[in-house]
């Protein structure tokens, strides 16, 4: 009670609060104006917006003060960095909250995946909030590090960093009453269950919706937005690494639905958030196209916490927690200073507290592959034409065709005139027999072999050549590597990325990681590929629920039929 007459008393002008910020210009993201007060904070929390004087006051000459920015739907693991670097990385560029889905983690690891996640965000500059994974494995057409049933995620239901169920990719099980996924949608009670349903429409879509999912982070037009958000769902506008979406989306946002969206960036990889930002490269965009500014910080901010029930975020009001960003220029929008719950945490894009001094957290070694021989990676002829994967340049859909093979000895072999490439993906969690096998077009691959043991969603190894000898190399190397990428030529390693964390994450800063990408993306194109980024583009070749063809360790999938499919046609 003493705490609380002591916020009053603040609040009122009676005593003087902790810190004041002078000469402020609010982003009132309630009203939807901004006008010239000061701040009043005490503690972790504001208590009053008006005139005062504090114990400390810090002069923000006239800069524009909005609430700390919220990525709404994200999985830290494609930050490629441990939990705190990525957060040190995201804090200088304004965003103070975070709502993670540790999907790719949980496929590896399973539950100690998530409290990987959950404890090593303990003194965080960011609040990070978990989804918990909903789909692990994603289908049962692959191989995954574990199986995470109802009763496996429900005590962690009761944790208060958790708010419910993470993306509901497996949408053609809820459609087909797949027990086990309706257990984890009826325990998750009043929590949020988020959706990924590309292209769901119609009746299906209602059933969806009905079945209590309540968001989409997949929409790619203004019509399956307005579909969505006349079915009560909240459109979450997503501009990722990969998939960018907030063109094309933006003008389905209107005054009178700007509450029901708001921003993600789903997967943001390590070079664009080093150069381009997070949430605040989005706002940037939003405005860059004509959004009025406060709309553009209410889907980073107020919408975010409203949609996830977060009543202490989002927002400068009496109550809420001081987490505050101080921008030059609404249409400039340069974040010059940051604060975490009432405190200085970064300045001019440079966190100014130190690291915390927290317990280091390990986890297993996530590889484990059986004793390999080039022989596995081949493909024995069962025909003269076989399916084809087609890669399609930007996106991570793909083209199912057929060709003639290149047959030698009874083998199917490269063949780099035509750039059909044989593509393998070695199960690495269970040592067992399984790896699939395919042909894809569209990596330009002359000579050696590209691998990484990133490949959504079950990351099992995944790896490119151009001979059997180079592919089985190219996944040794990642063995030695706990994990990783890895560009091989002749037998011999010509760069590598370690990934010790699960496959998935370095122990490296994110300028490390960068430039180590930088390494094996250069390599990789002396081999002759053409691609920005060969690697990315590969980790979602084994994604048996983004159409039309994939492939996993069980073999080549056709997703249109949800079904594996013979490689020869």
């Amino acid at each position: 009670m003493k705490e609380l007459a002591k916020i009053i008393r603040a609040a009122r002008g009676k005593i003087q609060p902790d810190l004041v910020l002078k000469n402020a210009r609010v982003v009132n993201v309630f009203s939807a104006e901004t006008y010239p007060a000061d701040i009043a904070v005490l503690g972790e929390r504001i208590v009053g917006i008006g005139e005062y004087t504090g114990k400390k006051e810090i002069d923000l000459e006239r800069a524009f003060v909005l609430p700390g920015l919220i990525d709404g739907h994200m999985h830290i693991e494609s930050a490629m960095v441990k939990v705190q670097e990525f957060a040190r990385s995201v804090v200088p560029r304004g965003t103070t909250s975070v709502v993670c889905d540790p999907h790719e983690i949980a496929n590896v690891h399973g539950l100690e995946g998530i409290h990987y996640i959950l404890n090593s965000s303990k003194y965080s500059p960011v609040n990070i909030y978990v989804m918990l994974s909903s789909c692990v494995p994603a289908t049962e057409f692959e191989t995954s590090g574990a199986n995470l049933r109802g009763f496996d995620l429900y005590p962690l239901l009761r944790e208060k960093w958790v708010l419910g169920l993470g993306e509901m990719m497996n949408y053609p099980g809820v459609l087909n009453e797949d027990e086990g996924l309706l257990d984890k949608i009826s325990m998750t009670h009043d929590k949020r269950i988020d959706g990924h349903a590309p292209g769901l429409s119609g009746k299906d879509l209602n059933a969806y919706v009905a079945a209590g999912v309540t968001s989409d982070h997949e929409s790619t037009s203004i019509d399956e937005v307005i579909e969505k958000l006349r079915l009560g769902m909240y459109i979450m506008i997503r501009e990722g690494s990969v998939t960018k979406n907030l063109r094309d989306l933006l003008p389905a946002v209107t005054t009178e639905n700007l509450s029901r969206c708001f921003f993600v960036t789903d997967d943001r990889h390590p070079k664009d958030l080093l150069e381009k930002g997070h949430i605040d490269h989005m706002v940037k965009m939003a405005i860059k196209e004509g959004l009025d500014p406060v709309s553009a910080i209410r889907l980073a901010t107020i919408n975010t916490a409203q949609y996830f029930g977060l009543k202490d975020l989002g927002a400068i009001a009496p109550g809420y927690r001081a987490d505050l960003v101080m921008v030059d220029s609404l249409k400039r929008f340069n974040v010059k200073m940051v604060m975490k719950s009432g405190r200085v945490v970064a300045r001019d894009g440079e966190m100014v507290v130190p690291r915390p001094k927290t317990p280091e957290i390990t986890l297993r070694s996530s590889i484990n592959i059986k004793w390999l021989a080039p022989e596995d990676f081949d493909i024995r002829a069962d025909g003269e034409r076989v399916k084809v994967i087609d890669l399609v340049p930007g996106q991570i859909v793909t083209r199912a065709k057929v060709e003639r093979a290149k047959i030698e000895n009874g083998v199917v072999v490269a063949d780099t005139e035509r750039d059909l490439l044989p593509i393998a993906v070695v199960e690495r969690h269970l040592a067992s027999d399984n790896i699939g096998h395919a042909i894809v077009r569209g990596f330009g691959l002359r000579k050696g072999a590209i691998a990484s043991s990133i490949a959504h969603d079950s990351h099992n190894i995944v790896v490119v050549g151009t001979s059997s000898e180079d592919m089985m190399a190219a996944v040794v190397e990642i063995s030695k590597m706990r994990g990783g990428l890895s560009v091989v030529r002749d037998g011999q390693l010509l760069a590598g990325l370690p990934l010790p964390i699960a496959g998935l994450m370095s122990e490296l800063t994110l300028a490390e990681v960068v430039a180590g990408l930088d390494k094996v993306r250069k390599a990789a194109r002396r081999l002759g590929s053409g691609l920005d980024d060969p690697f990315m583009a590969m980790s979602f070749l084994s994604l048996p629920v983004i159409p039309e063809l994939k492939v996993t360790d069980r073999g080549l999938f056709d997703v249109e039929r949800f079904e594996l499919t013979s490689l020869f046609a």
